[in-house]
C-alpha cells in the first residue's frame, strides 16, 4: 500500500513538474518574443529621430527587466529539477529499505511456517529446502512441494515453472549410486 502511495506520489510530482516546465517554457517563449519585438521597436525608433533616445532607454530597461525575469524563471526551473531529483532518490532509498524488510520478513515467515495454524502438514514429515521451493512434505499418501509466501509476494519464474511441471506430472525418480 505504501509502495503504491509512493509511486502515486512520484507520478503526481512528475506531472506537476512537467506542467510547471510547460508553463515556464511558455513564459520563456513569450518573453523571448517580447524581447524580439522590443529589439525591432528599438531599431524603428532609431530611424525615427524624434524621442529616439527616450524610447531606447525605456526599451533597454524593459529588456533588462525581462532578461532578469527570464533568468529567474530558468533558475527556478533548475532548482525544481534538483529538488525532484533529490526527492526521487530519497523515495528510492525508502522503497529499497521497505522491500529489504519485506524480504527479511518473508524469510522469517518461511522458517516459522511449520509452526503456524495455516500450515496443513506435519512438520516432522517436512524437509526445508529454502530455494527454489521452501519445503517438501513426505506424507504417507503423497509428496507435496510447499512454497510459503507472505503479503502480496508472487511466485518467481522458476517457482512457477516447477509448479507447472508438478501439475503436468512431469516428475521422475533417479537413484544415483556412488562407489
Amino acid at each position: 500500500m505504501i509502495e503504491s502511495l509512493l509511486i502515486l506520489g512520484i507520478i503526481i510530482l512528475l506531472f506537476y513538474i512537467k506542467d510547471l516546465k510547460g508553463k515556464e517554457a511558455s513564459e520563456i517563449r513569450k518573453l523571448q518574443e517580447k524581447t524580439w519585438e522590443l529589439e525591432i521597436a528599438v531599431e524603428n525608433e532609431r530611424s525615427n529621430k524624434e524621442d529616439s533616445e527616450n524610447h531606447a532607454k525605456i526599451s533597454r530597461e524593459f529588456l533588462k527587466d525581462e532578461r532578469l525575469h527570464s533568468k529567474q524563471l530558468e533558475q527556478q526551473l533548475f532548482d525544481s529539477e534538483e529538488k525532484l531529483k533529490q526527492e526521487t532518490e530519497q523515495r528510492k532509498k525508502v522503497l529499497s529499505q521497505k522491500k529489504s524488510g519485506e524480504v527479511r520478513l518473508g524469510h522469517i515467515a518461511e522458517t516459522l511456517a511449520p509452526f503456524l495454524d495455516q500450515f496443513d502438514f506435519d512438520p516432522e514429515n517436512c524437509c526445508f529446502m529454502g530455494r527454489p521451493i521452501d519445503y517438501i512434505s513426505f506424507g504417507d499418501d503423497e509428496i507435496t512441494f510447499i512454497e510459503v509466501k507472505s503479503g502480496n509476494a508472487q511466485l518467481s519464474a522458476k517457482q512457477r515453472h516447477i509448479r507447472d511441471l508438478v501439475n503436468q506430472k512431469l516428475i521422475s525418480w533417479k537413484e544415483v549410486r556412488i562407489k
